[in-house]
């Protein structure tokens, strides 16, 4: 096999995360905690090798909360101004809480994280989440939390949401894992100084990367919604024919809202980034043909979905979609041979990462993918490319030391090989012809359907609560009660109603605290959307509607790419 004919391995690593902000405070610390863990690890193990290359899909809502983190952590340590998040607050106040019932819910807070990954690794901290669980038990001994169990825990915390690159070389960080507990104020602000610069130099780090060339930077549209659904409820059905769907015959003006979130999400990539993406990774790989009609519109070259999606559209368009031999999903496609290309997921291989080789040696994990990717050169003689597809930031709570030596193993091994090219989206396209594909079978890169967001109870009682505001909107503004600021502001709230992440929380298959977080937190968003159009908010925004119980694989936060046998 010649050089020229070596396959091509697309690495696409998607960050994201939801608006956690409401008004001006953040209700959920998760951004700055994966910002300051897997985003800022994804980075250094990009930039420890230079043959390295990937694709780095950002949400822009996600770009807008790391720099509102990293201006107002810097300007507290500059200036003194408050922090607008409660935990980060907590980590450098002077004074904790008194109350034993909020030193609890505290101590509760800072152990929100992998037990056996996260936590019993640093002796000190099992200690401290040992003591926690015993306190859960006898809830009289509450008043016997003091400062310094509280600040030890607060400081262990984010000791374990420090990603793994910097535990190792930042010597700040170093010192205090040493010291074990003990942890003085002057501490903990020595701990949010280190936090500060991680960051400020996050987004400049991926930008550096890309103009090296090493990194292929793309987007979501703006506030991750499912554009297929916006565009057209009954899209549901072409992948679930016997769907019971919401009772909202269509989402009012959805084209024009799928347009603005394109249109936003490319403007907050500029800013950041000094660049125009050439490439969409459509929330949770939702495409339909109007979505790919749409991304061509705005200019996009490339988009990529699930390997399902593509299997139920060749079917369907009356073309060969072999189990055995899937030559066909090591393409690039295009509807009628022109518009944006498109690319699919291997699902076993992405979620080989995402799920099963956390729990191998890293070596043994880097090898069975590598030799799965052999196995698939030889059969395609090379000519096609792989795209391997998951979330940059959850799978790495379930690994060792954040996926360090799975991370560290991964790029050379790939770059080193006779027979791979790691490579982009966009350079795969610069010699790479793009087969027909008749027919797009409306889906995501989950099971190939919508049933992550639609078809249950829960799931589209929340599609009917956002149809309802998108019209008390559409009300407001043909009555010229929004304009100016104050329309730009509604926009953006009714942007993150309109994100993936609500829905894809509801339903009792989902943990019950994230559930009552997440339905927590979409109720007040719509709330504060009905504040912002001067309309009363209906009274069922005020009662819990979903509540969860169920315990998935990684806590929810990612699936299959596959429907589970």
């Amino acid at each position: 096999m010649s050089v020229e004919q070596r396959l091509k391995v697309v690495l696409c690593w998607h960050m994201h995360q939801p608006q956690y902000r409401l008004q001006d405070e953040y209700a959920l610390p998760w951004t700055y905690l994966h910002a300051t863990k897997d985003y800022v690890d994804m980075a250094a193990h990009l930039e420890a090798d230079p043959e390295a290359r990937a694709v780095v899909n950002f949400a822009p809502i996600l770009l807008e909360q790391i720099d509102d983190y990293a201006h107002q952590v810097r300007d507290h340590l500059e200036h003194g101004s408050p922090l607008r998040d409660p935990l980060l607050s907590a980590l450098v106040a002077e004074q904790l809480p008194t109350d034993p019932k909020a030193r609890f819910e505290l101590a509760e807070t800072c152990l929100k994280a992998n037990r056996h990954r996260l936590i019993d690794p640093f002796p000190r901290y099992r200690l401290l989440a040992d003591l926690i669980a015993w306190v859960r038990e006898h809830p009289a001994a509450c008043e016997y939390l003091n400062d310094a169990v509280l600040g030890d825990l607060l400081v262990w915390y984010h000791l374990a949401w420090i990603g793994e690159t910097v535990r190792r070389n930042d010597m700040r960080v170093r010192r205090l894992l040493e010291k074990q507990g003990g942890y003085t104020l002057e501490d903990r602000r020595s701990l949010l100084g280190v936090m500060s610069e991680l960051l400020s130099g996050l987004i400049p780090r991926y930008r550096v990367l890309a103009e090296l060339g090493r990194v292929e930077l793309s987007m979501t549209p703006y506030a991750h919604p499912i554009m297929p659904l916006l565009l057209d409820i009954g899209s549901t059905l072409e992948a679930m024919p016997e769907a019971p769907l919401p009772d909202l015959e269509r989402y009012p003006g959805g084209e024009d809202r799928v347009r603005w979130h394109l249109q936003r999400g490319i403007e907050v990539f500029e800013r950041h980034f000094g660049i125009r993406p050439r490439g969409c990774w459509p929330s949770e790989g939702s495409v339909s043909a109007s979505t790919l009609k749409l991304l061509g519109e705005q200019g996009f070259n490339w988009t990529a979905s699930g390997e399902t999606v593509l299997s139920n559209s060749l079917r369907r368009s009356g073309l060969k979609a072999d189990v055995a031999d899937k030559s066909w999903l090591y393409r690039c496609y295009q509807m009628d041979n022109e518009g944006v290309a498109c690319f699919f997921r291997d699902d076993g291989l992405s979620d080989a990462i995402g799920f099963e080789y956390r729990d191998w040696h890293a070596d043994h994990a880097v090898a069975n993918l590598v030799h799965h990717l052999e196995n698939i050169a030889k059969r395609t003689n090379g000519r096609g490319v792989v795209s391997i597809v998951l979330d940059g930031e959850n799978a790495w709570e379930y690994y060792p030391n954040n996926g360090y030596y799975f991370l560290s193993a991964l790029y050379p091994a790939l770059a080193a090989n006779p027979l791979l090219e790691l490579t982009t989206y966009s350079r795969v396209l610069e010699d790479a012809a793009c087969l027909p594909l008749p027919r797009m079978v409306a889906g995501s890169w989950v099971y190939g359907s919508f049933s992550t967001w639609i078809g249950e109870p829960d799931k589209n009682r929340g599609w009917e609560m956002l149809g309802e505001a998108k019209q008390a909107f559409d009300r407001a503004v043909a009555e010229g009660r929004l304009t100016g600021e104050a329309l730009h502001a509604a926009e953006d709230q009714l942007a993150i109603c309109e994100g993936s992440d609500w829905c894809w929380w509801f339903g009792d298959y989902n943990p019950s605290g994230s559930v009552s977080d997440f339905e927590s937190l979409y109720r007040r968003h719509l709330t504060l959307l009905y504040e912002m159009l001067g309309e009363p908010a209906p009274d069922y925004l005020q009662h819990r509607f979903t509540h969860g119980g169920g315990e998935p694989a990684a806590g929810g936060t990612m699936r299959h790419g596959q429907q589970p046998n």
